[in-house]
């Protein structure tokens, strides 16, 4: 019997993109988001329907604008409040978790780009938060009734500010060495941006000198585009709204992306 003839492998050929590698990336952080369901769907249900509660039924109703109920107006601020609140939460806490135990270290080995490694922790996010928004709307319109003036501007708001809470999640993540450096950020940075986003009241009426200080926020640009989609009224240009978003994206995307390319906190 003749010995057997040694071959030499040949290496796998991915082609401009990695397209496994990020798909596996993407499923294996969906999956998680759908195996806790129980914390990361039905605990932005119930937050949405105290919100609802406090803000609304205890203040009595009445109107926000003319013609427009409260229950209408702050049913899409509650509805962006919790996906912008997710989408942070999943593009931070998976690396923080990673990085605690080690397992960052099959992330960054593997034949993937610092683009593709963003990309299989940024969409898991993006469509996790996505989730939590039609989950959370479908709740609420349970107990509002909400119109739709343009499904074009709800899809493309909500995805544009889950896009650029994910890319934010993932930039603290990898700054952050600890749980600590998260809970930091999210207290002093994230809660404040979301409870001052007009979300939960107009601020129509709120004086020139602090009114400017919403217009800044992207999560206010966020929400006025997203109730925009219901109501047909915003109190910000639509253009200048998705231009502040799609900004601040691509800014983010380009500091998360060199932060894997040099290995900043990833690489021991």
């Amino acid at each position: 019997m003749p010995p057997p003839v040694a071959t030499t492998p040949i290496p796998r050929q991915f082609g401009p993109v990695n397209w496994r590698g990020v798909y596996t990336l993407y499923k294996r952080e969906t999956v998680r988001f759908y195996r806790y369901a129980g914390e990361t769907l039905a605990g932005p249900a119930v937050s949405a329907l105290m919100f609802l509660a406090i803000f609304h039924f205890a203040l009595g109703g009445g109107e926000a604008r003319p013609g427009i109920s409260l229950a209408a107006f702050i049913g899409p601020g509650i509805v962006m409040f919790m996906m912008a609140h997710g989408a942070f939460e999943g593009g931070s806490i998976p690396i923080i978790f990673h990085k605690m135990e080690g397992m960052i270290t099959d992330v960054i080995s593997a034949p993937l780009t610092p683009l593709e490694i963003l990309a299989g922790y940024v969409l898991p996010a993006t469509t996790s938060a996505m989730t939590v928004g039609a989950v959370v709307l479908a709740l609420v319109a349970v107990f509002v009734d909400l119109p739709v003036h343009s499904l074009t501007a709800i899809v493309g708001f909500a995805f544009a500010a889950s896009l650029l809470m994910a890319l934010l999640g993932l930039v603290v993540g990898i700054w952050a060495e600890r749980w600590d450096g998260y809970s930091a950020v999210e207290t002093f940075l994230i809660a404040p941006l979301g409870f001052l986003s007009g979300a939960f009241f107009p601020v129509d009426n709120l004086p020139e000198a602090v009114r400017w200080a919403f217009h800044v926020n992207p999560i206010f640009q966020a929400v006025e585009g997203f109730r925009y989609g219901f109501i047909g009224q915003a109190q910000t240009s639509l253009v200048l709204a998705a231009s502040v978003l799609s900004g601040m994206s691509l800014l983010l995307g380009l500091v998360a992306w060199r932060m894997l390319a040099v290995g900043y906190r990833i690489k021991p």
